[in-house]
């Protein structure tokens, strides 16, 4: 009698009318089906029949992070040639997942020797000679990508068969614990020939903290993308690779130098760098083709070097400022970052720190270039009373912006004064400063079309500045609050506000106004 499980195989393989269509198709179609499915899946196909086993032992493409993930424990054992039994095994592998067996190593043991390898991903908790042994059985099968994410007992060293192999392209190594360490400067400038991405978490380079002469051109001479995370006692960095054309730089807190230059960079992100402690930090970046930048939670440097920024059009911004400190240099500093960025189309400004640089009384008036050519403003700001002047000076910048998005942050809300109706006629000091504004940003005002406030509360500087805007926007059409959960006496004097807000619109001004 016929298993249900039998029966279930058959009808896989040949459907209702008895015929086997799937398997005569082409192993590249195939192995294209198989791609799709959980590395556990495609290796059970392998028990449906000698062809399908040769698809599975000739399967390019291994990703293992869905059955080895870091909080799973695997065996430290030797790496061994698999026997009988462990090959029965492998075509059920949750069969031998108690105990624990290398089923990565078992898996690339058994691979056809004639199908070069595409690519290997695993993330496990392993030492780091069964790690090398990994990567040494991966280069000898040809990978072209190998994403690895590893926890170890101890720091290791970066491994030595990558520099080797000629076929990899893409190479992406994370420690989660405790990090790895680089090879000698003239050991890792003999590899790399073919590579075009490279990533690199958790670095300990204590005894390295300087690479200028690592990420070159002759080093890496067909990059074109880089990430290094976490690279800790990394002091000094100089990336000059002409092929480069992503470069994302994260968590390198004790950095006081970073160059950047590259004909062909496109896109770069810098993001929680730099020892806010240095005072001499520096940073200098010549990239004529970038076009995207995210500068966030940096802390400000001593100086700011940034040339030849002609095509760049979106970018977003933010410092740490550690104790408020805004000194003469750093002022300079953030206002030559701005600078560089003058022909951006779409700015994003993280924090309060930029506003609060240009409110600063240290800050030199006209230091800053316009924005000329911006087009969208999103600004974090906590609408502080004392840096309305840094909010109209950026304003100020942006005559020809159409949208302007304002996020107020959560943090200030309860230092926000309420709104009172009866004052509504009777201008606040804050009104009076805008309307003292009105000549300044007349170009604003001018082309001003679109302005969403986010986390709205009808407080008095909010209040203030939209009805500044309804009030001069000449080309004003739509003005929306986001604002968030009220109480029923919050909700009734929202309503009021919102009344005022809709007639005060209808007498001056053509906009629509919206409450979310």
């Amino acid at each position: 009698m016929e298993t249900r499980s039998a029966k279930r195989k058959k009808y896989w393989l040949e459907g209702e009318n008895g015929i086997d269509r799937i398997s005569d198709l082409p192993d590249v179609v195939l192995h294209q089906i198989l791609f799709h499915l959980p590395i556990k899946s495609i290796a059970q196909t392998s028990v449906l029949s000698k062809r399908w086993r040769s698809l599975w032992i000739s399967f390019p493409d291994l990703d293992f992070t869905s059955i080895n993930p870091i909080g799973v424990a695997s065996t430290n054992a030797p790496n061994t040639k698999p026997s009988i039994k462990n090959k029965r095994l492998l075509l059920c592998p949750h069969s031998f997942s108690v105990k624990r067996l290398d089923f990565i190593s078992q898996v690339l043991a058994l691979r056809d020797k004639q199908s070069d390898l595409r690519i290997l991903r695993f993330r496990a908790p392993l030492s780091f000679s069964r790690l090398n042994g990994l990567i040494r059985l991966a280069v000898r099968q040809n990978v072209q990508e190998l994403d690895v994410e590893v926890a170890t007992d101890d720091y290791f060293n970066f491994p030595r068969s990558v520099l080797t192999s000629e076929s990899l392209r893409v190479f992406k190594l994370r420690s989660r614990y405790p990090g790895f360490r680089l090879l000698p400067p003239s050991v890792m400038k003999r590899g790399f020939q073919s590579l075009h991405t490279l990533s690199l978490s958790l670095v300990i380079l204590y005894d390295q903290p300087t690479l200028s002469d690592l990420f070159t051109d002759s080093s890496f001479p067909r990059l074109k993308k880089l990430n290094l995370d976490a690279c800790f006692g990394l002091k000094q960095l100089k990336v000059s690779c002409l092929a480069l054309e992503e470069f994302t730089l994260e968590n390198c807190f004790q950095l006081h130098g970073l160059d950047v230059s590259g004909a062909k960079l496109k896109t770069l992100q810098v993001a929680s760098c730099f020892d806010a402690y240095c005072d001499k930090s520096w940073v200098k970046i010549n990239a004529p083709s970038l076009r995207v930048m995210v500068w966030e939670y940096n802390a400000i440097t001593e100086n700011s070097s940034l040339e030849n920024l002609v095509s760049a059009h979106e970018a977003s911004i933010g410092f740490f400022v550690l104790n408020e400190d805004f000194s003469v240099t750093k002022i300079r500093s953030v206002s030559n970052l701005l600078s560089a960025l003058s022909r951006l189309h779409t700015l994003t400004l993280e924090g309060q720190c930029v506003e609060q640089v240009l409110s600063s009384r240290n800050y030199i008036a006209n230091l800053m270039h316009p924005f000329d050519q911006l087009k969208s403003l999103e600004l974090q700001t906590g609408f502080n009373k004392h840096n309305l002047p840094g909010l109209a000076y950026l304003f100020k910048c942006s005559p020809a912006l159409h949208t302007l998005i304002l996020k107020i942050l959560n943090d200030y809300k309860i230092e926000r004064r309420k709104w009172n109706k009866d004052l509504w006629d009777i201008p606040s000091s804050e009104e009076q400063f805008w309307e003292s504004q009105s000549q300044a940003l007349k170009p604003l005002l001018n082309n001003l079309s679109v302005v969403k406030i986010h986390g709205f509360l009808e407080c008095e500087n909010e209040v203030s500045l939209a009805k500044f805007l309804l009030k001069h926007g000449k080309a004003l059409q739509e003005m929306t609050f986001f604002s968030g959960h009220c109480n029923y006496r919050d909700s009734l004097r929202r309503q009021k506000i919102r009344s005022q807000m809709m007639g005060f619109s209808r007498a001056s001004s053509n906009a629509k106004i919206e409450f979310l």
